[in-house]
């Protein structure tokens, strides 16, 4: 049986990928920190698939827990890795953090890969690494390196050290996915976004106005040069997300070949129209009051899938309006997250 060790795997996009590899037959170590995550999501996994899992509690920049688990799981054939700080708007404020989990710690990993001879990698990377992008939708041969944000640096950044390490081993393999906005949850309303605090997302800030947890929307802009003012994005299902982690899997273990590939449904959705769509999905009416821009926010970015869909195999099954409804399904069961 195949063995994946999958960092972050605890986490939003993680644990539905966790899941789909579990339900694929593979066989999953997730290492996670729990820094923006919870162990019950792993728990809630394993009911769904009736598999278990090996979770281990270590961060990402403790190489002594990493070299463990390498050495005493000889087995491991690839490695999925989510772990990373991922605000924007945090970044900006404390760029450091950023920089020393979202790339010293990527770095570690490289280096007990390496060691212990794990030759394939499906990298979490991110959309923000083409900046304000000239034009839309996105492909994958645009310029990548105008970053608005810190955070946006870091997946610069680690896709070109990643880039660097495959040259200098050519037995080194890695897909880089760079998504666009998930949302959305698991059909069963078990597993789904959790965030600390205040929402930094649209989506989980919707669903806990919807819950009464929050009072109003802010709209941070609606003076950007689009139809209605406010931001556009590619809003994909998280389960169709986790759905490209397996066929990019695939891809490395039936070849040698690294690849990079944009995630996102080729759709551009504009913030009031996501807040229309989530009160038709929903029945449920949103208020809200438009704020000031965020530092590193974007006007608009949606992405050309046809890359994905020529190489992986691999296209999105769901529409905007059933990803809001899945959301809001998580939300309502689970109006306090895992907690």
């Amino acid at each position: 049986m195949k063995k994946t060790l999958v960092t972050g795997g605890a986490g939003y996009i993680g644990s539905h990928t966790v899941l789909a590899l579990l339900e694929a037959g593979r066989e999953v170590i997730v290492l996670d920190n729990f820094s923006n995550s919870s162990p019950q999501s792993l728990k809630r996994v394993s009911e769904i698939t009736g598999k278990s899992l090996n979770l281990i509690e270590a961060d990402l920049t403790d190489r002594q827990t990493l070299n463990k688990i390498f050495s005493e799981n000889e087995d491991i054939s690839s490695v999925i890795h989510f772990a990373a700080l991922k605000a924007v708007g945090e970044s900006t404020i404390e760029p450091l953090k950023y920089y020393r989990n979202n790339v010293s710690g990527s770095i570690l990993l490289l280096d007990e890969m390496q060691k212990a001879g794990v030759k394939k990698l499906v990298f979490s990377s991110s959309c923000t690494v083409y900046g304000e992008p000239e034009k839309v939708p996105v492909s994958e041969s645009f310029p990548v390196g105008k970053v608005s944000s810190p955070y946006g640096r870091t997946k610069y950044m680690m896709e070109g050290i990643i880039a660097d390490f495959a040259a200098s081993d050519t037995d080194f393999s890695c897909g880089v996915l760079r998504y666009f906005n998930p949302v959305g949850a698991h059909a069963s309303g078990k597993i789904g976004e959790d965030p600390n605090g205040i929402p930094d997302n649209l989506v989980p800030f919707v669903c806990q106005v919807a819950t009464g947890k929050l009072e109003k929307l802010r709209i941070f802009g609606n003076d950007y040069p689009t139809p209605d003012g406010t931001a556009i994005r590619d809003y994909l299902h998280v389960v169709d997300l986790a759905d490209a982690h397996l066929k990019a899997l695939d891809v490395l273990d039936s070849s040698e070949q690294g690849f990079v590939c944009n995630l996102g449904t080729g759709r551009g959705s504009s913030v009031l129209e996501v807040i229309a769509a989530f009160e038709k999905a929903n029945d449920i009416e949103i208020p809200f009051e438009f704020a000031s821009r965020r530092v590193g926010d974007v006007t608009e970015a949606w992405a050309d899938p046809a890359f994905a869909k020529q190489f992986l195999g691999w296209k999105t099954k769901y529409g905007l309006e059933e990803m809001l409804a899945d959301a809001w399904r998580w939300q309502s069961q689970n109006p306090n997250g895992y907690r």
